[in-house]
């Protein structure tokens, strides 16, 4: 299990991005909802928490794939694989994660060990 923040910390509207192999992103919907996704886009290497959220899809910023928050199911190409969800709660205040024990879907050229780590920060999605 991940501590990704207090949900105190995390506007509605906003996103972070964890730092682990392969990276999370944590998404605070203008709804109130959470949700957490593998954060790189399965076509090229970009970060969905970059992305654009609307209803329950978060658009990736480079070739407007879509990936569906509640389930990491691709809508739109470019990309064609889709990416993990993970288990979001609300622990004592905290958002925790609980990571999909299945394999990741990472873009060509891209493998676990080349996987970039940032430190969490609060990125908007609107």
């Amino acid at each position: 299990m991940h501590k990704a923040c207090p949900l105190s910390e995390l506007a509605p509207g906003e996103a972070l991005r964890l730092d682990t192999t392969p990276p999370i992103a944590v998404f605070h919907t203008e709804e109130g909802e959470l949700f957490a996704l593998d954060d790189t886009c399965t076509h090229q290497d970009a970060s969905l928490a970059d992305g654009w959220v609307e209803d329950c899809w978060v658009e990736c910023p480079l070739h407007a794939s879509r990936f569906d928050l509640r389930t990491g199911a691709v809508d739109a190409p470019p990309a064609k694989l889709p990416i993990r969800s993970h288990a979001v709660t609300v622990i004592d205040g905290d958002i925790m994660i609980t990571e999909s024990k299945d394999a990741p879907n990472l873009p060509p050229g891209l493998t676990m060990a080349s996987t970039p780590t940032l430190t969490p920060a609060p990125r908007s999605t609107s």
